[in-house]
C-alpha cells in the first residue's frame, strides 16, 4: 500500500506568468504612464485689478515635488509643491502671482 504524504512541500522555484501579448502590454504601459502623469501649471503675474498679466513660469506637479522653470530665463526650481513657487513670483509692488492649471 502506498502512504500518501500529509504535508505538502512549497515549492522554491517562483511561478513563472506567462508573457504579455502586444496589446495587453500596451494597455499596461497606458495605465502607468496615465497614474504616473504630472499636472501642467503656469505661474501667472498680475498687476492691478486686470490691468496687465502675463506667465512667469511653467511647471510640472509631481506626487511629491513640483519642477518650476521660469518663462523668460532664470533659476530652474525644484519644490515641495506648486504652491511654494508662489512665494518666488509677484513679489513687488502690486504685482501679485497665482497657479493656474491646465487641463483641469
Amino acid at each position: 500500500m502506498t502512504e500518501v504524504p500529509t504535508t505538502t512541500e512549497a515549492s522554491s522555484e517562483p511561478e513563472l506568468l506567462a508573457p504579455l501579448g502586444h496589446n495587453e502590454y500596451a494597455t499596461l504601459l497606458a495605465e502607468v504612464v496615465a497614474e504616473s502623469m504630472p499636472w501642467l501649471f503656469a505661474v501667472v503675474e498680475e498687476v492691478g485689478d486686470r490691468e496687465d498679466g502675463w506667465v512667469a513660469a511653467w511647471g510640472l506637479s509631481f506626487e511629491d515635488r513640483a519642477e518650476v522653470l521660469p518663462y523668460r530665463g532664470g533659476v530652474r526650481m525644484s519644490l515641495p509643491s506648486a504652491e511654494k513657487a508662489l512665494r518666488y513670483f509677484g513679489r513687488g509692488g502690486d504685482v501679485r502671482a497665482s497657479l493656474h492649471w491646465i487641463g483641469s
